[in-house]
């Protein structure tokens, strides 16, 4: 898909990122550290979701990545959401000086379309103001509704195209965090490259401060539909509670901690 914006020389376009091309195009995030243990996990973790059904579009200009959209059948999806005959956003990103161009509205509705091709009922994301996941104004512009929400951030937006049921967020995070014993759980999955050093670091304190701490893969959907949070791929659990849902630094982590002693 390619096109002129308006006022701009050059051409832009969107990228069906697959198999065949992934070496060469990459999947965005990270791109500068291929040989990363969070590149490569997310590379194969990508190749096993292609056939689930992921698609995942890059928009460049000239060349250039500006920002990517990774999405999936929501019986597939890698959020705490259940719902059916929807496709779920998991990543809506525009780098930087590529905000206000309109990449982002183009990547959606590239999303949306693909969608309709696909005779789904909807498209939906889970949407927060404090992690790495989009924020709710963005969609609702777009025509999309609020249609459940989880604390302390998250919220369900989606836009329907029949009458079929909006999906929901899988609630019961506290008794599902509370299952989880006495010092640190880390559940995380590949599903964003990011996480991977983000685990080193919350090890790392939890040794230097005499935490138990405990590393859980969620390697199948199932399992981070039924996380202790909506984000689904990353949280980490402290004595029976989420401590956090997104990466910190060191000095940021032994903050929170201080705080929860």
């Amino acid at each position: 898909m390619t096109f002129w914006p308006k006022g701009m020389i050059g051409v832009v376009e969107i990228v069906d990122v697959h198999p065949g091309n992934i070496q060469e195009k990459g999947f965005f995030c990270m791109r500068s550290k291929p040989q990363s243990d969070g590149y490569r996990k997310k590379l194969s973790w990508l190749l096993e979701r292609f056939k689930e059904g992921l698609k995942l579009k890059i928009i460049e200009d000239n060349g250039r990545p500006k920002g990517f959209i990774e999405y999936v059948p929501i019986e597939y999806g890698w959020r705490g959401v259940q719902g059916n005959d929807y496709m779920l956003i998991h990543c809506l990103w525009v780098v930087g000086k590529g905000k206000g161009k309109g990449y982002g509205a183009r990547l959606l509705a590239a999303c949306i379309e693909d969608a309709k091709k696909q005779n789904k009922s909807g498209v939906a994301m889970v949407t927060s103001s404090q992690t790495w996941l989009s924020d709710k104004p963005f969609f609702m512009k777009h025509g999309f509704e609020s249609v459940d929400f989880a604390p302390p951030c998250f919220e369900l937006v989606a836009i329907r195209f029949d009458g079929k049921p909006y999906p929901k967020l899988n609630h019961g995070w506290e008794e599902r965090a509370q299952t989880y014993g006495n010092g640190i759980t880390v559940l995380k999955s590949d599903q964003c490259p990011y996480i991977e050093d983000a685990v080193h670091t919350i090890v790392e304190v939890a040794r230097e401060r005499g935490i138990p701490s405990t590393v859980i893969d969620l390697d199948h959907a199932e399992k981070a539909q039924l996380a202790p949070t909506a984000y689904g791929v990353f949280q980490v659990i402290y004595n029976g509670n989420v401590l956090t849902y997104h990466p910190l630094t060191k000095r940021e982590l032994n903050r929170l901690l201080d705080r929860h002693a």
